[in-house]
């Protein structure tokens, strides 16, 4: 009965639970799903990570290339960040060119790599007006279930801490750089950006990590970024109904509490991997 109730009227489904403060997963409106993460799983990758939040599962691989800075900013590198949403994630993305979410996520990436200055282009730069390195930060979707933000920004920020750049000398004479892929060094990761989403229902409800299912049935979804300083990264409301100051200034204290979570595990993860010396 409960399967055909929830495949005739989801959204009456939803707010049977919802009026109780469950949702159909078992979970608290402000809980989130489990997360995990993995770092260092493509070894053809400078640095790589895997984040499942509940079933979402999102992984990102750092490729570093030797580049010439740009003619306006002759001591700064390039961060290329790109989210992949394909067909196998989700039977809602279609195959062909990048849709309107994967673009948007991407933008949303860039944004937050910015506004946050979690690597200082500058520090990319090898020599000035003649050499840098450029970040390809490749980000794909391998399941999606809801919150493919905060995943994809957990991923990319995992990685950036696991990927290692070879050492680069520049000879003045030849003009032509010489790699050591012996001698690695990881990057200067200045601040840790961390996000998290939270799906509205007809203005009075707000729920966190939204499913797939419960995106698709709220009436806005929202998604605050913070950093360690508790300074706001980025704000990110694609539309849907309006957010109370009273709801948004919820969402910043959640998120602060989400970023302390996220930070430990990835402090965590990191630890449990380094080896003595």
């Amino acid at each position: 009965m409960a399967s055909g109730f929830k495949t005739a009227e989801p959204l009456e489904y939803h707010r049977s639970f919802l009026k109780e403060n469950c949702r159909p997963d078992g979970r608290e409106l402000g809980e989130f799903r489990t997360t995990t993460l993995n770092i260092g799983s493509i070894s053809t990758a400078d640095g790589s990570a895997l984040v499942k939040i509940g079933n979402t599962t999102v992984m990102c691989g750092i490729k570093a290339e030797l580049a010439n800075p740009a003619v306006e900013a002759p001591s700064k590198g390039y961060i290329v960040p790109n989210v992949d949403l394909p067909p196998l994630c989700s039977s809602r993305f279609r195959p062909g060119p990048p849709g309107e979410q994967a673009q948007a996520a991407s933008q949303f990436i860039a944004d937050v790599i910015e506004s946050s200055e979690v690597i200082q282009t500058e520090d990319l730069c090898i020599v000035k007006g003649k050499l840098c390195w450029v970040l390809y930060c490749d980000i794909m979707c391998l399941d999606y279930d809801g919150n493919v933000l905060d995943a994809c920004l957990i991923a990319l920020l995992a990685a950036l801490r696991n990927a290692r750049l070879p050492e680069v000398t520049f000879s003045k004479d030849s003009d032509i750089p010489e790699v050591n892929l012996e001698n690695r060094r990881g990057l200067n990761i200045h601040k840790h950006p961390v996000g998290a989403s939270f799906a509205l229902f007809e203005e009075s409800i707000m729920i966190v990590d939204p499913t797939a299912e419960e995106e698709a049935l709220s009436t806005a979804t929202v998604t605050v970024v913070m950093d360690e300083e508790e300074h706001l990264c980025a704000l990110h409301k694609p539309g849907g109904t309006s957010l109370s100051g009273e709801k948004l200034q919820d969402c910043i204290n959640r998120t602060m509490t989400r970023h302390k979570e996220v930070h430990k595990l990835l402090d965590k993860v990191i630890q449990s991997i380094k080896t003595p010396e």
